[in-house]
C-alpha cells in the first residue's frame, strides 16, 4: 500500500506524464515492482497510460476531490465552533443547491443545544429561518418552483398560513438584511439567518435562542454579521462543501 502511495504521488508531480523506468528510479523502487504496481494501478483507475506515460486516472482524481472537499468543510466546521463559542449560541450554515435546501453543518454546545430537526428542514423551509433566507435570495421561478414542490403548510401557530402570503414576506425583504421568525418551525425557539452570496450559490449562516431571550436575537445576528465579515473569504472557499 506504501509503495503505491508512493507512486502515486510520483505520478501526480508529473503534469505531462513519466515513464516507468523514470517513476521507478525516483521512488527507488525495483523496476519489477514498479511495472507490477503500476498495471495494477491502471487497472483500478488510479492511473492511465498513454504512449508509454504514466497519468493520474479518474479514480484517483475523485480521490483528491474528496480530499479538497473535507478539507473545506472543516475549515466551515472550525469557523462555525469559532463563532459560536465567541456568541453563545448554536450556529448553522445551509447552502440551496440543485433544488434543495441542505443544512451542512451545524455548531451547538450542552449549554446552548441547536434546534431539534423534528421536521425535515428541506420540506418546511418556509416556517425557518435558514429555509426563508435561501428562499429570499432566489428568483421567483425558482422560488415558486421550490414552493410546487414544497407548499406551505402549517407546522406550528405561528407558521405563515400559504404560499401567496410567503412571497409576500420574501419580496419584502431588503437583500442583505437578517432574517428572523419567532416560534414559526418550533415553539420556545426564535432564529435569525443571514443571507450569503457568493456567485450564484444562495447560502446563509443563521442562530437560534429560546424564546424568553428573543430580545437577545438581533444583537446576536448582528454582531454574527460583524465576525463574518472579518473572515468571509475563509466562508466563501468553503460554500460548495
Amino acid at each position: 500500500m506504501q509503495r503505491a502511495m508512493r507512486l502515486l504521488e510520483t505520478v501526480a508531480r508529473h503534469e505531462h506524464g513519466a515513464p516507468a523506468k523514470q517513476l521507478a528510479r525516483e521512488t527507488g523502487l525495483a523496476l519489477p515492482t514498479t511495472y507490477h504496481l503500476l498495471r495494477t494501478l491502471v487497472h483500478e483507475g488510479y492511473l492511465r497510460r498513454d504512449q508509454g506515460l504514466f497519468f493520474l486516472g479518474e479514480a484517483a482524481e475523485r480521490l483528491s476531490g474528496s480530499g479538497a472537499r473535507q478539507k473545506r468543510r472543516s475549515t466551515v466546521v472550525e469557523l462555525l465552533a469559532r463563532w459560536r463559542e465567541a456568541i453563545g449560541v448554536p450556529v448553522y450554515y445551509a447552502v440551496y443547491r440543485e433544488g434543495e435546501i441542505d443544512v451542512l453543518c451545524v455548531s451547538d454546545a450542552p449549554a446552548t443545544p441547536a434546534v431539534e430537526e423534528w421536521a425535515d428542514f428541506r420540506e418546511t423551509g418556509h416556517a425557518h429561518a435558514v429555509g426563508q433566507c435561501l428562499l429570499s435570495q432566489l428568483d421567483e421561478e425558482a422560488r415558486r418552483d421550490h414552493l410546487d414542490r414544497y407548499p406551505v403548510q402549517p407546522v406550528t401557530p405561528y407558521t405563515v398560513r400559504d404560499n401567496p402570503s410567503l412571497l409576500r414576506r420574501l419580496d419584502r425583504l431588503a437583500r442583505m438584511d437578517p432574517v428572523v421568525e419567532r416560534q414559526e418551525y418550533a415553539l420556545g425557539t426564535v432564529c435569525a439567518a443571514i443571507p450569503i452570496t457568493v456567485g450564484d450559490a444562495a447560502a446563509t449562516m443563521a442562530i437560534s435562542l429560546p424564546v424568553h431571550q428573543a430580545d437577545r436575537l438581533l444583537p446576536t445576528v448582528e454582531r454574527l454579521q460583524r465576525e463574518m465579515g472579518r473572515l468571509l473569504g475563509s466562508l466563501a472557499l468553503s460554500i460548495s462543501i
